[in-house]
């Protein structure tokens, strides 16, 4: 009876020492929480909504080279998803131009083709030289980019601020004023 008396004071003290050492963990883990909070930079989860981080990619440039998007951090971005058989991506492209030949330091148009609807490379490399496209023209030969950005209309527009985040999304042409609006904010 004694011994039984002792082995149950035992278990008993084991019991309270693991249910302090898992409060002991909870509070720790709950505290390395808080700190992470605090510390940790708020960056906004990547996604294609208004207010997500952009999602990263690197595609071909129509002229050689590749073009990253998370090398252009630190300045605006528009990303323009387009097609040469898109008469309302042709009536963009002048704006376009203007916009981007206004704002060279601060502000970066990249022009996604949607490369896999065109007849081939050529009649892209043709269209853009026709069409004096100064800014980076960039192919997504697999359609990669497009469908992760949930591109399904053209033109589709994606305006990032300074650190990436969209600020807005256009399923439809961009008019100059928006252009623009988005340039000078």
């Amino acid at each position: 009876m004694y011994a039984y008396i002792l082995m149950r004071n035992r278990i008993k003290r084991r019991i309270a020492i693991m249910k302090r050492n898992a409060a002991l963990i909870i509070l720790a883990a709950l505290a390395a929480v808080m700190i992470w909070q605090i510390l940790w930079p708020k960056v906004p989860p990547v996604g294609i909504e208004e207010g997500k981080t952009a999602p990263d990619f690197t595609l071909p440039l129509i002229d050689g080279g590749t073009a990253k998007l998370s090398d252009l951090k630190g300045k605006k971005v528009i990303i323009n998803f387009w097609a040469t058989w898109c008469p309302p991506c042709k009536k963009e492209i002048p704006d376009l131009k203007t916009v981007a030949a206004a704002n060279q330091k601060d502000l970066v148009i990249l022009a996604v083709n949607y490369t896999v609807s065109e007849a081939n490379e050529r009649t892209v490399k043709k269209f853009v030289q026709d069409q004096n496209m100064k800014f980076p023209v960039l192919m997504d030969p697999e359609a990669d980019v497009l469908s992760q950005y949930k591109v399904f209309s053209y033109p589709t527009t994606f305006f990032l601020d300074e650190k990436g985040v969209i600020q807005k999304v256009k399923r439809s042409m961009v008019s100059r004023a928006e252009l623009e609006k988005f340039a000078d904010s």
